[in-house]
C-alpha cells in the first residue's frame, strides 16, 4: 500500500519537567518509512503483533495522530503491560515501537471497524483491562468498547455530558454557571421558536460534533433553509454572543484545580473553517485569570467531581463595572487540540497527555507546576483550497525576529490528507515568550508572512 508518510517534523529536545526544552525552528526533517515502527511492513487491514501471549495487563489504546501528541510509552510501561494500538494508516507512524500489537482500521470513529479490531486484538492478547483514548473523536469509540467488552472506565453514560452538548449545558446551567440561552433543535420551527424568544442571529452546532462541524450562524428566517442541507443528527441552538473566546486547558483534580492556563483566541475556530488563520496566546492579566480561575473551577466541578483533564471554551466579555463578563460556550474531556499539547510539554514542561492516560487507567494524576510560567501561544494556517491537496510552495519562517521556535511546514509535492480536526492543516506554528503581548505579535507576523501555495488533488 502506498501512501504520504510524514514528511515533516519537528522534533523538541526533552528536558526534565522543571527545566522546558526549547525548540529550534529548524528545516523540517525528512521521514520516509513505510512500516510500523515494529519494523512489520503493512497492508491494508494489518495486523502487526509481538510475542506469544502472557499474563501481564493488556491495554488497548485507540489512536490516530500522526505525529507525536501523545508519547505513550512515557505513561504507560511496555515491558510490564501488553499494550496494543487500533490506528489508522496516518497513525503508524507515531506509534511505539514496543506496541504489542497493532491493527489498522480505516477511522477510529468508527465504531464497527474499531469493534472488529478489538477482537482481533481479543483473540491474541486477551480482553484488554482498559482502553485509552485520547482524540475527542475517539471518546465515543472506547466508551461503547468498554461497554461492550465490560472494560472499566467511562461509559458512553457517564461521556454524555462531556460530549452531548445539549446535556453539557443543562448540566452546568443547573449548578448555575452562566451560559448562553441554548435548547434542543430538532427541526428548523424549533430554531425559529427559539430565535422568536432570544433573537437573531443564532447559533446551530451538532450535539456532538468536534473542532467547529457544521457550526453555523443563521441571521434571520430566510437563513433557515440552510438547515435543509445539513447531514440529519441531532443539533443544538445558542443564543448569538459577540465576545471574545477563551480555550482554557488544565486538570481538575475532583475537588480544585492543578495547572492550567487560559489563551485568548486569535480569529475561532469557526471562522478556521471559513479559511482563516487561526492561533492562541495564553493570558498574563492577573485579574481575569483571577476571574477565570473561579469560573473554571465551577465549571469542571459541575461536570465531574472525578479528576478529569479538560479543555474548556468561555465567552469573555466585560460588565457595567469594568469587571469580567464569563459565559460557558463549551468543554472537552480531553487534552486541548491544535498545538496545545505540544506547547504544554516544550513551554511548561508539563504533558497534559500523561495526566488523560492516569485518569483513563484509573490512575490518580499528578502534575507539577513549575516555579515560573512561561507565555506560549500557537498559530494554524490552513490550505489555501480544500484538501485533498498538493503543496506547490512553502517556505519555513526562519527568518522572523521573535518568530515561532517551532514550526512543521509541509515541503513541496506533499499532499496535504483531508481528515478532520487540526492536525492536517496547511502549516502549523508554536510560540513562546515573556508576555500576550508579544507572543500575539509574533502569531500576527507570522501570520502576515507565512506563504504557501497549493493545488487540488482529483
Amino acid at each position: 500500500m502506498t501512501h504520504n508518510p510524514m514528511p515533516y517534523r519537528t522534533a523538541p529536545q526533552r528536558t526534565a519537567p522543571s527545566d522546558p526544552a526549547t525548540v529550534p525552528a529548524g528545516e523540517p526533517v525528512e521521514d520516509t518509512a513505510r512500516t510500523s515502527r515494529t519494523g512489520q511492513r503493512r497492508t491494508p487491514g494489518a495486523t502487526t503483533h509481538h510475542a506469544a501471549v502472557d499474563t501481564r495487563p493488556h491495554i488497548l489504546v485507540v489512536h490516530r495522530w500522526r505525529d507525536e501528541h501523545a508519547l505513550y510509552e512515557n505513561y504507560i510501561d511496555h515491558t510490564t503491560h501488553r499494550v496494543t494500538y487500533v490506528t489508522t494508516e496516518l497513525g503508524w507512524s507515531s506509534l511505539p515501537p514496543a506496541a504489542a500489537g497493532v491493527v489498522e482500521v480505516a477511522a477510529t470513529d468508527d465504531f464497527g471497524q474499531v469493534s472488529a479490531a478489538a477482537a482481533t486484538l481479543t483473540a491474541l492478547f486477551g480482553a484488554p483491562d482498559r482502553v485509552v483514548a485520547l482524540n475527542e473523536g475517539d471518546l465515543d469509540t472506547a466508551a461503547a468498547l468498554r461497554a461492550r467488552l465490560g472494560v472499566p472506565g467511562q461509559s458512553p453514560q457517564d461521556l454524555a455530558r462531556f460530549r452531548d452538548k445539549l446535556v453539557m449545558c443543562e448540566t452546568v446551567g443547573a449548578a448555575g454557571v452562566r451560559t448562553p440561552a441554548f435548547a434542543d433543535a430538532p427541526d428548523a420551527a424549533a430554531v425559529r421558536a427559539f430565535a422568536d424568544t432570544h433573537g437573531w442571529p443564532v447559533i446551530v452546532k451538532p450535539r456532538r460534533g468536534t473542532a467547529s462541524r457544521g457550526v453555523l450562524r443563521i441571521d434571520s428566517p430566510a437563513g433557515l433553509s440552510a438547515l435543509d442541507e445539513l447531514p440529519g443528527e441531532d443539533r443544538l441552538v445558542q443564543e448569538f454572543c459577540a465576545d471574545r473566546i477563551y480555550h482554557i486547558d488544565g486538570l481538575w483534580s475532583g475537588s480544585r484545580l492543578g495547572p492550567w492556563r487560559a489563551s485568548r483566541y486569535v480569529n475561532s475556530c469557526a471562522d478556521f473553517t471559513t479559511g482563516a488563520v487561526l492561533g492562541s496566546a495564553e493570558e498574563d492579566d492577573p485579574q481575569l485569570l483571577d476571574a477565570l480561575g473561579e469560573f473554571t473551577a465551577s465549571i469542571a466541578g459541575a461536570l465531574s467531581a472525578e479528576p478529569w483533564v479538560f479543555h474548556l471554551e468561555v465567552f469573555v466579555g466585560a460588565g457595567p463595572d469594568g469587571r469580567p463578563s464569563l459565559h460557558f460556550l463549551e468543554a472537552g474531556y480531553r487534552v486541548g487540540g491544535a498545538e496545545i499539547p505540544f506547547v504544554w510539554r516544550e513551554v511548561h514542561g508539563i504533558d497534559l497527555m500523561a495526566a488523560a492516560v492516569d485518569v483513563q487507567l484509573g490512575r490518580r494524576p499528578a502534575l507539577t507546576e513549575p516555579k515560573t510560567w512561561h507565555t506560549g501561544g500557537w498559530l494554524l494556517v490552513p490550505t489555501p483550497v480544500p484538501a485533498p491537496c498538493r503543496v506547490i510552495a512553502a517556505e519555513p519562517l526562519t527568518a522572523l525576529v521573535d518568530g515561532p521556535y517551532a514550526q512543521v511546514v509541509p515541503p513541496a509535492g506533499y499532499v496535504v490528507p483531508r481528515t478532520g480536526g487540526y492536525e492536517h492543516v496547511g502549516a502549523r506554528f508554536r510560540f513562546r515568550s515573556l508576555c500576550t503581548r508579544e507572543v500575539e505579535s509574533a502569531i500576527a507576523r507570522a501570520a502576515a508572512e507565512f506563504r504557501l501555495e497549493c493545488a487540488a488533488v482529483s
